[in-house]
């Protein structure tokens, strides 16, 4: 019998475009399209990692630990990313999804990546990322062929016209990220580097045409497209991230200002119900002006926003205590008179307790209740009435004279 070689994925494939978009239902047949898909180019990264892990051996010990840190880099993402996959499958479940697994397998693809893996999701230019699915396989492509050209395991590297294939891809992909960065000093140095890219990449073609050996200046073209590609991705998702941090931080904001505007009533009401009532100051989280754009600024805004938060709980427990407190009195008054009804009192004792609830009504009836004369008459009244309505306590009986001893005789 003839072996059939094994086929592998094409090397230089890129990871398969995501289904839908963020709160957007994924259905299940492009559902199984994609994870199909996806379980191929994970299979194929794992691969190729696994080659450049092997080739790094083979080079000088400072060559080894600069590519090193980059490979583990490259490796926390695959990580990452193929656990998100075993998330999907295990909602996909065979194809049977409904509407609750459908939105499911969309938060799991659009949705943060870094919460599902214990490793941080970081670039060392960059520090940690926050990123989807989708962004994460683009970082991992991006990753991969930078390791694959520094390690000279780039897909067809005895081919040149391959090799320039690629790279002409990276350029591309390149150009599509450019007009997504906000105008200004950002894209203009992006505009330029791609344009140097540019420059490059026709003095390649131009060499390779007429034939020269171009493979000394193919691998670090290689590096920068992929770098330059990997760094505006990454960009991307940082933006990505602090707008949506942005979001978050302004729902906070209308969430304090209403509970501020809740506090304040709670305050007045206080005021007007007790006294000494308490006093403590409400901030006001609008003084704090507009949500920054900038991440330095929003961090520094995010923590006055923590203290509002704090002060606001500490106002908030202290006014509800001291309406609770006179809730806690009224109903103490109450219930020691529904007890001193019940109860079969003689003519004095009922006229005292009568004296004793007079005046604390008339305290209870003050507008403000002067607390603390109010807690001292309910106490005492509840003291008076506990006294009169507790069974008499039995006297004890005289005490009985006990036996004399007797003594037994000596023998």
């Amino acid at each position: 019998m003839t072996a059939v070689p094994q086929q592998h994925p094409d090397p230089g494939a890129v990871a398969p475009s995501a289904p839908g978009r963020l709160g957007v239902p994924v259905q299940a047949p492009e559902a199984q399209t994609y994870l199909n898909a996806l379980r191929e180019w994970v299979a194929q990264r794992r691969a190729d990692l696994g080659e450049v892990d092997r080739a790094v051996l083979k080079l000088s010990q400072a060559e080894q630990v600069a590519i090193t840190n980059d490979l583990t880099v490259a490796l926390t993402f695959w990580k990452a990313v193929s656990d998100r996959l075993t998330l999907l499958e295990t909602t996909f479940d065979g194809g049977r999804v409904g509407p609750v697994e459908a939105e499911r397998l969309s938060t799991l693809i659009h949705g943060r990546l870094d919460s599902n893996t214990t490793e941080h999701l970081s670039l060392p230019s960059s520090g940690s990322l926050a990123v989807s699915l989708p962004e994460a396989c683009r970082l991992l492509d991006s990753l991969t062929r930078t390791l694959q050209a520094r390690a000279s395991l780039a897909p067809g590297a005895a081919e040149a016209t391959q090799r320039i294939t690629l790279v002409r891809a990276g350029v591309e992909r390149t150009r599509d990220q450019i007009p997504l960065v906000p105008a200004g000093a950002q894209r203009d140095d992006a505009t330029e580097k791609l344009a140097r890219l540019d420059r490059r990449m026709d003095d390649l073609v131009e060499r390779a045409r007429r034939g020269a050996d171009v493979g000394g200046i193919i691998g670090p073209l290689e590096i920068d497209v992929a770098t330059l590609e990997r760094d505006l991705i990454v960009a991307a998702a940082e933006r990505a991230s602090a707008a949506r941090s942005r979001v978050r931080t302004q729902q906070q904001v209308e969430e304090l200002d209403a509970r501020a505007a809740a506090i304040r009533a709670l305050e007045r009401a206080c005021v007007e119900a007790i006294t000494p009532a308490p006093h403590l100051a409400i901030p006001n989280v609008r003084a704090l002006g507009p949500v920054p754009q900038a991440a330095a600024e929003l961090a520094a805004y995010r923590d006055k926003l923590e203290r509002v938060s704090r002060a606001l709980d500490l106002a908030h427990e202290t006014y509800a205590a001291g309406l609770a407190e006179r809730d806690e009195v009224v109903g103490l008054a109450g219930a020691v008179g529904a007890m001193a009804a019940a109860a079969a009192l003689a003519p004095e004792a009922q006229a005292d307790v009568a004296d004793l609830r007079g005046r604390l009504d008339e305290t209870l009836a003050a507008k403000p209740l002067p607390i603390g004369r109010a807690r001292a008459l309910a106490a005492a009244y509840q003291a008076y009435v506990d006294s009169v309505t507790r069974p008499a306590r039995r006297s004890p009986g005289p005490a009985r004279p006990s036996a004399p001893r007797t003594q037994r005789p000596r023998p």
